[in-house]
């Protein structure tokens, strides 16, 4: 089911809470992305085992709407958006966040606790600085064309472009393509922000499980490593498998591994 919360937010449901899983699921994209990429999968996955699963859009993304540019759409207005899909679910739910969404997340859970979350291949605490120097150094002339321009879009959105930031060397080139496809453009604001607004891990209560991917292509093993020490766990990592985690040919195991470590918390 997709609906709108307030006309404003896309946000797409499956299945119900059950007497197994009471608390429902909240999946938060990263950019470039929308709620399409956790309906592929996740989002049936759950829904099959008894979870009520949702996943939204950001304002300016996918079939969610913005009053303002989406260039001046900041990570706070993203929180904003989890908040207001949150609310809307019958019980403060489980977070899953992947890459900007990952950062997203953890700016929530500096003032609201959720029963768990789940970061994948989640933009450090430390924010994108890192990161975007990789992409500096990589596609030079790409980044002076972003940072003169505000689009990134036509840097991540051909097949080529998007296996070497979002896929391993191992997935079909038909699914890469399809993905390329559907990417859209993102907010220059969110981007400049990943180097200022940075999470601060201490205010978090909630326990988190952090996953990274062996052949990531955004973020580090590193990273990864960072963000999950930052609060108080250790990462896994999947092998062969990108920073697309939901969307590769493998993402099964990675699902399997978040409804097991759910079931351990009694979620």
């Amino acid at each position: 089911m997709v609906r709108s919360l307030g006309e404003k937010l896309e946000v797409i449901e499956k299945g119900g809470v059950t007497d197994a899983h009471p608390v429902p699921l909240l999946f938060v994209h990263g950019a470039w992305h929308a709620a399409w990429c956790w309906d592929e999968h996740f989002l049936g996955y759950f829904a099959d085992r008894g979870y009520h699963a949702a996943a939204l859009s950001f304002r300016g993304h996918g079939g969610s709407v913005t009053s303002q540019p989406l260039r001046s759409c900041s990570i706070a207005d993203y929180v904003a958006d989890v908040r207001s899909a949150a609310d809307r679910l019958p019980r403060n739910p489980v977070l899953i966040g992947h890459s900007m969404g990952g950062l997203v997340v953890q700016k929530y859970l500096e003032s609201r606790a959720t029963p768990a979350a789940v970061l994948m291949c989640s933009m450090p605490p430390q924010g994108y600085l890192q990161s975007g120097l990789r992409w500096m150094r990589r596609h030079p002339w790409h980044f002076t064309k972003i940072a003169l321009t505000g689009r990134s879009l036509p840097y991540v959105s051909t097949p080529e472009l998007a296996r070497e930031r979002f896929f391993s060397t191992h997935t079909p080139a038909s699914s890469v393509a399809e993905c390329a496809t559907r990417l859209q453009e993102e907010s220059a604001r969110s981007g400049v922000d990943g180097l200022f607004v940075r999470p601060r891990p201490q205010r978090v209560t909630t326990a988190l499980l952090v996953l990274g991917a062996n052949d990531d292509g955004a973020v580090t093993r590193e990273e990864v490593c960072a963000t999950a020490r930052a609060y108080r766990t250790e990462a896994e990592f999947f092998p062969d498998m990108g920073h697309n985690m939901m969307l590769e040919t493998e993402w099964a195991a990675v699902a399997e591994r978040i409804h097991t470590w759910l079931g351990t918390r009694g979620l």
